[in-house]
């Protein structure tokens, strides 16, 4: 359960004021003591997870916040990791305790609604505690369900899993696909995994692994080699592959391989597709043709890593950009959650392609760019443009819509 990506999972976010019981009803519903409870106030300083098996959804990662009402300087930074946690939400549970609905908890409503992130509203310790008609009918007036439970005697809990199920069962329904809507029983596929100083030791990148899975899950043949194997692995074969994919940063010296009726594309456009937002990733890619001298661009990260000499995103896509519009480009790297205060003084971002995130911090990622009226790309896209191969690499996309 717990091996499977974290980018795959569904989370659910228990949010709060200290002391209603946050840490109590993620016990409840796992039935373990997964989480510090104490009736101390504050006890949850940081943002904790875990991963349960809620059938028949699948695995899901619960996270436990600290209380909306901390205070001082360290109780704000709390706060504002609670709402780096809700980025990525699919489903936000607000733990309601004796005070009823709090100023605090309605701020965060209104951010969560702003989000458009689906919410229940849960009216914890219903053993010792008589929420009030106001609080009912503030749920009811701004369409909110609820529910009255108690973590400590267990009333109603079995019911808060079926509402569980029930609210997340429509991000199943429409699960999408990394390449199985192209694959069909036989079909050959090639993927293009450089082994190289960027490379884990031991094992292939999640994006690689993921695609090699589909496929074979559809009754596709998947073949694997590094860039320097691939003229051999197509002699060999009696008939052209569906389709060849490649490492973006390996697209040139595939590009120099393959016949140019051969379909290509790279694992960092299927994820861009699978994450549901390709189509402003591929507008935002025209911004490069019309950018000035000493203009910045911003490269996001989704998470931390070791610098190599070749680093595509730091090195690699710099070099590209400079080299193709002839202009002196400024970069600034940003990597984890937070995109900069500053976003309007950016003129493109470039995005990596998001394997460690799930679908709905990509995408809210996504609209904060064009909220913001900045455009917004991704490492696949950019690169298979700079090499100007751009609408080859978009084709197998398009031809199945």
């Amino acid at each position: 359960m717990a091996k499977l990506p974290r980018g795959e999972r569904l989370v659910i976010s228990c949010i709060g004021n200290r002391n209603v019981g946050k840490s109590s009803l993620i016990n409840a519903i796992i039935g373990q003591e997964v989480a510090i409870v104490s009736a101390q106030p504050g006890t949850t300083t940081d943002p904790v997870h875990k991963v349960y098996e809620l059938i028949p959804i699948g695995p899901v990662s619960f996270f436990d916040t600290a209380g909306l009402d901390d205070i001082g300087e360290v109780g704000s930074k709390r706060i504002s990791a609670t709402k780096r946690i809700l980025r990525k939400t699919d489903l936000a549970l607000i733990i309601i305790g004796n005070e009823g609905i709090t100023d605090d908890e309605k701020e965060i409503i209104a951010f969560i609604k702003k989000q458009t992130i689906p919410c229940i509203i849960i009216f914890n310790k219903s053993d010792i505690a008589q929420h009030s008609d106001k609080d009912i009918n503030f749920c009811k007036s701004n369409n909110l369900p609820f529910l009255r439970v108690s973590a400590l005697t267990g009333h109603n809990i079995d019911r808060l899993r079926e509402l569980l199920i029930d609210s997340l069962k429509k991000y199943r329904l429409t699960e999408k696909k990394i390449i199985g809507d192209l694959v069909q029983e036989g079909d050959i596929f090639i993927l293009v995994a450089p082994i190289d100083s960027s490379a884990p030791k031991g094992r292939l990148i999640l994006p690689q692994v993921q695609v090699l899975r589909e496929v074979l899950d559809h009754e596709g043949i998947a073949i694997v080699v590094q860039p320097q194997q691939l003229n051999q692995t197509l002699k060999s074969l009696s008939s052209k592959p569906k389709l060849v994919i490649t490492d973006s940063q390996a697209l040139e010296q595939v590009i120099e391989t393959i016949p140019e009726d051969y379909p290509l594309t790279t694992f960092s456009i299927l994820f861009a597709r699978y994450k549901g937002e390709l189509e402003p990733l591929i507008e935002g890619a025209k911004m490069i043709d019309q950018l000035e001298e000493n203009d910045t661009i911003l490269i996001a990260e989704a998470c931390s890593h070791h610098v190599q000499k070749d680093d595509i995103g730091r090195i690699k896509i710099p070099q590209w950009m400079r080299a193709y519009t002839g202009k002196d480009i400024n970069f600034k790297v940003v990597a984890g959650s937070d995109f900069p205060e500053d976003m309007e003084s950016y003129k493109l971002v470039i995005h990596c392609g998001g394997c460690m995130l799930n679908r709905v911090e990509m995408q809210r990622r996504i609209r904060e760019t064009l909220c913001r009226e900045v455009p917004i790309t991704n490492y696949g896209v950019v690169i298979s443009k700079l090499h100007g191969v751009l609408d080859r690499t978009l084709k197998p996309y398009l031809k199945s819509k």
